[in-house]
């Protein structure tokens, strides 16, 4: 498994009355969302990498309007849509 370190400034941490745990918290959740957004990963991996369980991360994706559904076309939407 891969880690990774990165140094925050203190002001940061200072304006935005964050504390580590919460910085960790974020990041990892900024990071799970740009995998899954940008590269294609798979939501259990991404799950895995916010640190929360597949449900609670696909609720998270839904919180912050991203979709865990894929279509190629918008008459594939409409089709699936009409079939639901």
């Amino acid at each position: 498994m891969c880690q990774v370190s990165i140094k925050i400034p203190d002001a940061v941490m200072y304006d935005t009355r964050m504390n580590q745990n919460d910085v960790e918290k974020f990041i990892r959740r900024l990071v799970s969302v740009e995998y899954y957004k940008s590269k294609g990963i798979l939501i259990g991996y991404c799950a895995e990498i916010a640190g929360m369980n597949e449900m609670d991360f696909i609720k998270y994706l839904g919180d912050n309007k991203i979709s865990i559904f894929k279509f190629d076309d918008e008459e594939e939407f409409l089709n699936e849509a009409k079939n639901a």
